[in-house]
């Protein structure tokens, strides 16, 4: 049987030995400051590489954290926020900036308070959790069972059993699987103990059958308003931003953030309805369309629209509307009008669900945060055994806020595991 490294002392001072399972972004976290607690560190991960799902986050940019208070972050995590108080009190978002900076990588903050690495190169902060986490040993195999044994912890990896005295699971939750993420930490902690709530895709594209999304695919909508509705008209959620049309439905800031309401629900009957011009209210919306008309007095309906619509949106808009494409607008009705001023107002696409956990930002679910204490990530049915980042059943809004829920459980977690007395 192997163990993991023991700096030199008797048996009386050794380091607390630390096994961390999962190398992205709450493991080297994790890791990185329980070796600066004192800790022997050892992280397995089988991807052959530290942060591969890191390094593609943000389309290769890195929304790093979210510039904002720790009430502000916490008012944009979807569930369970009141037990990550205790952590994001522990590493705010001022000081995730302030670690990044003095690792080396200068940062920005952009519309949102959204922060990225200057470079736009999200590799920059795989590195730097590299730099923070060099001096613990990985070892690049797959964890394939822990456990208890007395007071101490056996990790068996490819047929290989480590002794230590702490475990932190950070495996990641279930989305994108090729990266790493594939779930297995689920079943670890499970054998030890745990119920893991149920799976689900969040900060995940929508589907819907709808047409008009094929017709519009690629097509990106700035500064619309959305709302999602259920079947009984009752609003589920709402925001300004961006949104953009794909082939099986819609994607984007906006919808990413919308599908975290929509977690295990029964689509019948949801739909989305898009405000194209949601700075105007109805009155002076009409009255801009009725100037627009008095403009192209003799054009067709379909070719009065290139002020108020992007051009790939103008024959699919046509379309929903109903009206002849080639009546002349000075034909138009105030009854048509109408139809023009709904549609702009709130254009509906009828939803049908969501793209799999495998393409979703993150997993929506994790092990219960009943099970864990919040003010140092420790399992209260294991003990000496930690939980960081998405494998806890907790996860918020795009915009950082998530890694910042990594950042931060990962830091309390390594903190308080090198930091829990050897009795």
């Amino acid at each position: 049987m192997s163990t993991a490294p023991i700096r030199s002392g008797d048996g009386m001072d050794k380091n607390i030995r630390i096994a961390v399972v999962g190398g992205g972004a709450a493991g080297m976290m994790a890791a990185g400051t329980a070796l600066r607690s004192g800790a022997d560190v050892t992280v397995f991960e089988h991807m052959g590489r530290l942060g591969k799902k890191l390094a593609i986050t943000g389309k290769g940019r890195c929304n790093v954290t979210n510039d904002s208070t720790v009430t502000e972050i916490l008012e944009n995590v979807t569930k369970n926020p009141r037990f990550l108080f205790g952590a994001m009190n522990a590493l705010p978002p001022s000081s995730v900036m302030s670690l990044f900076e003095e690792l080396g990588v200068p940062l920005k903050t952009e519309r949102g308070n959204r922060v990225f690495p200057v470079s736009d190169k999200a590799i920059d902060i795989v590195n730097a959790l590299k730099k923070y986490s060099s001096d613990a040993a990985v070892v690049f195999s797959k964890v394939t069972s822990v456990k208890k044994a007395d007071s101490q912890f056996i990790v068996n990896a490819s047929g290989k059993e480590y002794i230590f005295d702490r475990v932190i699971l950070a495996t990641g939750g279930r989305s994108y699987p090729l990266t790493g993420s594939d779930g297995s930490g689920f079943r670890l902690a499970r054998s030890l103990g745990h119920s893991v709530t149920e799976l689900l895709p969040s900060l995940v594209p929508l589907e819907s059958d709808s047409p008009f999304c094929g017709m519009m695919q690629g097509l990106s909508l700035k500064n619309v308003g959305i709302t999602v509705t259920d079947k009984n008209g009752k609003a589920l959620y709402s925001d300004f931003g961006e949104m953009m049309f794909t082939h099986f439905g819609v994607t984007g800031p906006l919808i990413l953030s919308a599908s975290a309401h929509l977690c295990g629900m029964d689509f019948e009957g949801v739909k989305l309805l898009i405000d194209l011009k949601p700075a105007l209210d109805e009155k002076t919306l009409d009255a801009r369309i009725i100037s627009d008309f008095t403009s192209n007095v003799n054009k067709d309906f379909i070719n009065s629209l290139s002020a108020l619509l992007p051009t790939k949106m103008i024959e699919p808009f046509v379309t929903y509307t109903g009206i002849d494409p080639r009546k002349k607008v000075n034909s138009i009705t105030k009854e048509e009008r109408k139809k023009i001023l709904s549609a702009l107002k709130g254009f509906v696409i009828p939803l049908k669900g969501t793209r799999p956990i495998e393409e979703a930002i993150i997993t929506s679910g994790g092990v219960s945060t009943k099970e864990i204490i919040p003010k140092t990530m420790e399992s209260k049915l294991t003990p000496g055994l930690y939980f960081a980042g998405e494998m806890i059943d907790v996860d918020a809004y795009t915009g950082g806020y998530n890694l910042q829920i990594a950042f931060a459980t990962g830091y309390l977690a390594g903190k308080s595991a090198a930091e829990w007395s050897l009795e």
